[in-house]
């Protein structure tokens, strides 16, 4: 492990590329708030922003407009920085369902999802990088605008253990409860521990192949080590190591107590409100689901969608923006928007999108008011919390061109190669046309890109393509994150 970045690459910078490495890091040493990387597909853009990250030497988060594009970008920081932590940050839904009320129908929409446990595990794996280390590049979706467990509760969660520490081991066992691991004494899975006499292995939440060993002696700890779940093989031992929450809302005992008894004070409140208008319903609904929330939220901590409770759980005042990935970046680091003519209109419009339709669910008694306070920043809340930040475009938009202290142009590509010739064909013969160019292109061992108008034509060509040996896959919205990262991947590897 190493506190500095060390860029690793046979290729050094060249075309206008030098130069655009220069000119970004002259202005953030200068103090430039913003600056716009102007630089034409394919001139090496991420190559650029790397070199800038080596030699500024400063925590970075990349900020893409989608999943695809951030694991790419993910995939390539990897390439360039083998020995630091680069990191993956998007949102943890295979398939999202949001809570929603439509009035005209009478029809409530309970919430629905999937979480994809490999996400969660590398969303977990990137704030401990945050707070750990120092030399962390992440790579994020919008989504890391929106609400996350605060900080400061979830920092002073964590379990630290050290060597020759005297500590009973029912006490470490209550406090991974707390942590809200399960006991599992046949299977270590992620978030999981189990216990043999006086020996307890830990398999952190966000740990993908290591898990830890606690040893114990006469209630004190003996050994620490890591070690791999599927061999059991020691890996190394430590003087002292941290575990770290299974989720970032994981929330004190006492924090959780005196939130209960302020959230039963804005029901009351909101019970009055509602039953002097005469809407008995929405009152009944209202106090029936939020009694049970609490219920649970006293017997095991947590609810589904205490994220709604958000407000009281972090200490906020009603209308403060909520905690998000923003708030575990140390102050001096930087923030890279990639694409940022789509990513910047994105970061403005998730806020008004959310906010209507919590509204409904407030107003027709399915939530407190203070759920409106569980939400995506608003654009100005945003412009408030980024230090230093480099816009990454080709063609960027008009906020770019406003608020830009410095454009630096990136237009003469490494390889030399101009922009190829673009032909414009007539669509009747359109399909046999592609069959024809994908035929040459497999001769010479090329690959061919195809784009479609709707996800349906996506499906329907390829599945005529395949009916023609051809070797082909359709990527669209409705493929998960993981696998349209491998057919990417497949893309590339041929």
């Amino acid at each position: 492990m190493s506190d500095k970045f060390n860029l690793v690459c046979d290729m050094s910078p060249a075309g206008d590329q030098p130069e655009a490495i220069r000119q970004l890091v002259e202005g953030l040493q200068a103090g430039l708030a913003h600056q716009t990387l102007l630089g034409v597909t394919g001139s090496g853009k991420t190559f650029t922003i790397a070199n800038v990250i080596q030699q500024v030497q400063r925590p970075t988060l990349i900020l893409a407009p989608n999943k695809t594009l951030a694991a790419q970008l993910y995939g390539e920081m990897k390439e360039f920085f083998p020995h630091n932590a680069v990191e993956y940050f998007v949102s943890y839904y295979d398939y999202y369902q949001p809570e929603a009320y439509v009035p005209s129908s009478d029809t409530f929409i309970e919430k629905d999802a999937s979480i994809n446990e490999h996400i969660e595990q590398m969303r977990l794996s990137a704030t401990k990088a945050l707070l750990e280390r120092r030399d962390t590049v992440l790579v994020a979706s919008v989504s890391a605008i929106y609400g996350l467990g605060d900080p400061r509760s979830y920092l002073s969660m964590v379990l630290h253990l050290v060597r020759g520490d005297r500590i009973d081991q029912r006490a470490i066992l209550r406090r991974l409860a707390e942590l809200q691991y399960t006991r599992n004494d046949v299977e270590l899975a992620r978030a999981t521990y189990r216990v043999h006499g006086e020996v307890i292995d830990i398999h952190p939440a966000e740990s993908e192949y290591e898990a830890v060993r606690v040893e114990l002696f006469d209630d004190e700890i003996e050994n620490l080590s890591y070690f791999d779940p599927l061999t059991g093989e020691v890996l190394r031992r430590v003087p002292r190591l941290t575990v770290y929450p299974k989720s970032h809302y994981v929330t004190p005992r006492q924090t959780l107590l005196d939130s209960i008894d302020l959230i039963k004070e804005e029901l009351a409140e909101r019970l009055e409100v509602l039953r002097n208008e005469d809407k008995l319903v929405e009152a009944q609904r209202l106090e029936q689901r939020t009694r049970f929330d609490i219920e649970m939220m006293v017997e095991l901590g947590y609810c589904s969608g205490i994220e709604n409770y958000s407000r009281y759980l972090s200490g906020r005042k009603a209308g403060e923006p909520p905690p998000t990935l923003l708030d575990y970046l140390p102050d001096d680091a930087l923030v890279v928007v990639d694409e940022s003519h789509v990513t910047i209109p994105q970061i403005g419009g998730m806020y008004k999108g959310d906010r209507s339709r919590k509204t409904t669910l407030v107003e027709y008694g399915f939530r407190l008011p203070s759920a409106l306070d569980n939400r995506p920043l608003r654009f100005d809340e945003y412009e408030r919390v980024i230090g230093q930040s480099i816009f990454v475009s080709a063609t960027p938009g008009p906020y770019e061109a406003e608020h830009a202290g410095a454009v630096v142009e990136q237009v003469v590509r490494p390889t030399g190669l101009v922009d190829p010739e673009l032909e414009v064909r007539p669509a009747g013969t359109q399909v046999d046309d592609l069959l024809s160019e994908i035929h040459k292109r497999v001769a010479v061992e090329e690959r061919v890109l195809v784009t479609t108008l709707t996800k349906r034509m996506a499906e329907d060509l390829t599945e005529y393509l395949s009916e023609h040996g051809v070797r082909v896959r359709y990527l669209h919205s409705d493929v998960d994150t993981v696998e349209r990262v491998e057919i990417i991947r497949d893309l590339r590897l041929g």
